[in-house]
């Protein structure tokens, strides 16, 4: 029987994936959602991730194609191209890596030979898997070399970089990070990049919205490859994007297909082009501008509440919570606040006394929100929903009880009513 004499809606088709969904969709209506590398995409977003060009394969790059059937496909995928170059002044651009972590392995692959040593920021000081830490791919396949912060303000020690750099005298350096709470400084890292004569490679996944929207730095001018997901703070679909020089363009490419992987996801090119569009408009701007300023009144309100921050505040989209003083752990706390309808992620501190799995601190985001349109001065409620949450589980030897929850996760979802989620 052909697939259209039979063809029934998700809600018929499938009861349980179905209503699993609606959940999905309940859950980040009514939540707090203030995970860093969460957000909300647009209506427009979501309808290009579901569209039919799921149902088509496009191995290979535009014009060298090993399918037939490109007639569509081909001027996509140069429009994604062109609005993330304009976007971000880009002289190449590779939309096709799945996510960051494969982007990243592409720009080592491109740029690096098996067993070259490279350098990055370690992931306790609050790096990425993929920028060398040991049981990534790229801590077993390259001479990892990485750095960190000062104890003293927990700041990346650029003294140290240089001379890790000057002593081990990298292929590659990353700059870029999954937990760093302040500014990147790419003029720095490519000064020291250029003394020892490597490559200098930004991850930018979490920031590139803020770059996008002007609210930081760009690295673009500084770095001969910039790899970025294109979720969290830029608010598009789970995908990669790499941007490089010129000069580099031919070997991305090839790293990317055939080095990589094979056809690219069409629907996730598709819903690029459009978070790309989205993030080229003013109000990106205002957005982009109004995470960080969230972020920092957040910070100050965590602070007023008497809770310990790392670097005691925030540049960018991001925060790092010690809980060391309240004597439970960041995992006992997430798990204390999820319950209660806040959703973050317990995160390594620098110098951790406490291991990976069970770490002292939390990491909190202030992209998704800002995407609801809350502002600064809704700050100082979150930052209570949030100490009230963590002091309730100190104070019942990391348990919150079924009542306090329950009244928490009403007057989220109450605070939350008058700020649509996008795109549901």
């Amino acid at each position: 029987m052909p697939m259209t004499e039979r063809d029934p809606s998700l809600a018929v088709a499938d009861t349980e994936v179905n209503e699993l969904i609606l959940q999905e969709d309940r859950r980040q209506r009514e939540s707090l959602r203030l995970i860093a590398s969460e957000n909300y995409t647009s209506k427009a977003v979501l309808e290009a991730c579901a569209s039919s060009l799921t149902n088509k394969y496009a191995e290979g790059y535009a014009g060298k194609r090993y399918y037939e059937g490109m007639s569509v496909i081909d001027p996509l995928e140069r429009l994604a191209i062109d609005r993330a170059k304009s976007l971000f002044g880009a002289e190449h651009a590779n939309v096709q890596p799945y996510s960051g972590s494969p982007a990243n392995l592409a720009v080592l692959l491109a740029l690096c030979e098996p067993g070259d040593t490279i350098m990055g920021l370690s992931l306790p000081a609050g790096g990425h898997l993929t920028h060398g830490w040991k049981v990534s791919a790229t801590g077993i396949y390259y001479n990892s070399v990485q750095y960190g912060v000062r104890e003293s303000d927990h700041l990346i020690d650029l003294d140290q970089v240089r001379d890790l750099a000057k002593q081990h005298r990298p292929k590659l350096i990353w700059v870029g990070h999954s937990a760093y709470p302040r500014v990147l400084d790419f003029p720095a890292f490519a000064e020291i990049a250029a003394e020892v004569d490597a490559y200098l490679a930004a991850d930018i996944a979490h920031v590139a919205g803020l770059v996008a929207g002007g609210a930081h730095p760009s690295p673009i001018p500084h770095c001969h490859a910039v790899s970025s997901t294109t979720h969290k703070t830029l608010r598009g679909p789970r995908g990669g994007l790499i941007m490089c020089r010129k000069a580099h363009a031919k070997a991305i490419d090839k790293a990317v297909f055939p080095g990589l992987q094979g056809g690219p996801h069409n629907h996730t090119t598709a819903a690029m082009a459009v978070a790309f569009k989205e993030a080229a408009q003013p109000s990106f701007r205002d957005y982009a501008t109004t995470v960080v300023a969230n972020a920092k009144a957040l910070a100050e309100a965590l602070i007023g509440a008497g809770l310990d921050l790392i670097t005691g505040g925030t540049d960018n989209h991001l925060m790092l919570v010690d809980l060391t003083s309240t004597g439970i752990s960041g995992r006992v706390g997430a798990k204390a606040l999820d319950r209660c309808g806040i959703e973050l992620n317990c995160n390594s501190i620098p110098f951790d006394r406490r291991k990976p799995f069970d770490p002292s601190g939390l990491r909190i985001g202030a992209a998704a929100v800002t995407s609801r349109g809350l502002r600064p001065e809704h700050m100082p409620m979150l930052a209570g929903f949030i100490s009230d949450g963590v002091r309730e589980a100190a104070s019942n030897d990391g348990q919150v009880s079924e009542e306090f929850a329950a009244r928490m996760r009403g007057e989220i979802a109450e605070f939350l009513a008058e700020f649509p989620a996008p795109g549901l």
